[in-house]
C-alpha cells in the first residue's frame, strides 16, 4: 500500500472515531446529569470514558506481553462500561430532559448503574497513569538487519568466539611409528583351518579412523608423557612376552596395542612380525618326512651255507 492510501486510510479513521464520539457525548453526559454531577462535570464526563478507551487503544498498540494484555483488557472493560451506559440513555427518555433522576425502576438496577457510573472517573485516573507508565518505560528491542550489520565497523561487530575443534586437540603421545625390524617375514603359508588370515590382508578394526586425522601443531609439554620412548626391539620384546600364550585368532592388533600400549601403527607392525615368526616355528615341524621302522632282512638258506664255508676256512687258516 502506498503512503498516500496509508494517509487517507488513517484520515477516515479519525472521522469515523469522531463521529462516535459525538454520538456517545450526548448519551454519557446525560447520564452524569442523573447520577448528580454539574454542569461542567457532565461535560468532561464523556472525555474520562470514551478518551480512556482512546488511550487504552494507543497502549494495546505499543506495549508487548503483560502489558498490552493489561492494556487490552482496560480497553475492552471501558468499551463495556460505555455501551451499557448508552443503552440505558436509550432506554429511559426521561434522560434527556437532563437533572438529576433514576436510571431504573429496580433498586438493585438503579444502584449497580450509579456506582458504575460513579467509578469510571476513578478508574480513569488509576488506569491512565498505569497505561501512560508502562508507555513512557516501554523500550523496544532493536531490530537489527542485514544492511545495519554490514555498515557497522569492525570494531562495532562482536568478536567471534572460539570455533569448537572438531577433532581431538593432542595425537596419541607416542612418536612417529618406528621402521619395522629387520627380521624378514617368511612367505605366507597355508593357514590352519578355522583361524583368521594374517599379514596385509587383514582389514582394518575399528580402532583405524577411516578418516586421516590432521595435524594439530605441537603438543604441549604438560599433555606429554612421562614414559621413555622404547625402540623397535624393546617393544617387540615386550610384545612377544605379553602375546606368548596367546593363539592365533587372538593376535590381532587392537590387543596388542592394548597390552603393550602403543599406537596402531606400531600395533599393526607388530601383529605382523609375530604372525611371521610364528609361521617360522611352525613350518620345520609340518615340512619334516615321518620315519617308520624298517625290520631286519632274515637271511636265506644259500647265504647260511657261505657263512659255514666262510667259518671253515678261517678255522683251517
Amino acid at each position: 500500500m502506498s503512503r498516500r492510501a496509508k494517509f487517507w486510510m488513517v484520515a477516515a479513521l479519525l472521522a469515523v472515531v469522531g463521529m462516535a464520539f459525538r454520538v456517545s457525548w450526548n448519551a454519557l453526559k446525560d447520564v452524569a446529569s442523573a447520577i448528580g454531577a454539574d454542569p461542567t462535570a457532565s461535560t468532561v464526563y464523556p472525555l474520562v470514558v470514551d478518551g480512556l478507551m482512546a488511550l487504552a487503544l494507543i497502549a494495546v498498540l505499543v506495549l508487548i506481553g503483560d502489558d498490552r494484555r493489561f492494556a487490552l483488557r482496560v480497553l475492552v472493560g471501558y468499551t463495556a462500561a460505555s455501551l451499557v451506559l448508552n443503552y440505558v440513555h436509550g432506554l429511559v427518555p426521561t434522560l434527556h430532559t437532563g437533572g438529576r433522576m433514576r436510571l431504573a425502576d429496580w433498586a438493585p438496577a438503579h444502584w449497580a448503574l450509579v456506582l458504575l457510573a460513579s467509578s469510571l472517573p476513578v478508574g480513569s485516573i488509576y488506569f491512565g497513569s498505569d497505561l501512560v507508565a508502562k508507555v513512557l518505560h516501554h523500550r523496544p528491542e532493536p531490530v537489527e538487519n542485514h544492511q545495519t550489520t554490514v555498515n557497522r565497523s569492525g570494531s562495532d561487530l562482536p568478536e567471534p568466539g572460539p570455533a569448537e575443534p572438531e577433532w581431538p586437540l593432542y595425537e596419541s603421545a607416542d612418536p612417529a611409528p618406528a621402521p619395522a625390524p629387520t627380521t624378514p617375514p617368511a612367505e605366507p603359508t597355508e593357514a590352519p583351518a578355522g583361524a583368521a588370515p594374517a599379514g596385509p590382508s587383514r582389514k582394518p578394526t575399528g580402532a583405524a579412523s577411516a578418516r586421516p586425522r590432521r595435524s594439530t601443531g605441537t603438543v604441549p609439554a604438560a599433555a606429554r608423557t612421562t614414559r621413555p620412548t622404547r625402540t623397535a626391539e624393546e617393544l617387540l620384546t615386550e610384545a612377544r612376552s605379553a602375546t606368548a600364550d596367546w593363539p592365533d585368532t587372538e593376535l590381532t592388533a587392537d590387543r596388542i596395542r592394548e597390552a603393550v600400549r602403543t599406537s596402531s601403527a606400531k600395533a599393526r607392525v607388530l601383529r605382523d612380525t609375530l604372525h611371521a615368526e610364528r609361521t617360522d616355528q611352525a613350518a620345520p615341524e609340518t615340512e619334516r618326512p615321518t620315519l617308520h621302522a624298517v625290520p631286519a632282512p632274515t637271511p636265506a638258506t644259500g647265504d647260511t651255507t657261505a657263512e659255514t664255508v666262510d667259518s671253515s676256512e678261517e678255522k683251517a687258516s
